[in-house]
């Protein structure tokens, strides 16, 4: 076997074997994401850092950010194509989880840390969403 052909074999194998170590989640963020409460979706990506919201090419846009018992508020994300999203309400005084997200399409939603996120690997031009204020409390929401 020739050289040339060697470093193609080499190169192949090396990108064929790679692609069992990627962790990615197809089916949205797993709940064990919900596990940082005090730190509004800091994410687990090393020393990446968020990018600034001047240079999002990310539009998040809710209805209201107050609530009374039992509302719901629309949140839409739309901009660049994307394929996934992870996205909690958090009471702004308190930074604590509140509220619940209605199940709609492509979507899972996680209860127990007020999240919703994508529940399909697929390109995405928006997505809208729809969160239930708590039944018995009014105040004010953030979407993180």
């Amino acid at each position: 076997m020739s050289l040339t052909m060697r470093n193609v074999a080499f190169s192949t194998l090396i990108v064929i074997s790679s692609a069992f170590f990627v962790n990615s989640f197809p089916d949205g963020a797993p709940v064990d994401t919900c596990v940082k409460p005090s730190k509004a979706n800091e994410p687990n990506h090393g020393q990446a850092r968020s990018q600034p919201v001047q240079t999002s090419p990310y539009t998040f846009i809710a209805s209201s950010s107050q609530y009374g018992p039992g509302s719901q508020i629309t949140v839409t994300i739309s901009g660049s194509s994307f394929k996934g999203f992870f996205l909690q309400a958090r009471d702004p005084d308190t930074d604590s989880w509140i509220g619940s997200w209605a199940q709609t399409d492509n979507t899972n939603t996680h209860p127990e840390c007020s999240a919703v996120t994508h529940a399909d690997p697929y390109v995405k031009q928006h997505a809208t969403l729809i969160w239930n204020a708590p039944p018995n409390a009014r105040g004010r929401v953030y979407f993180t």
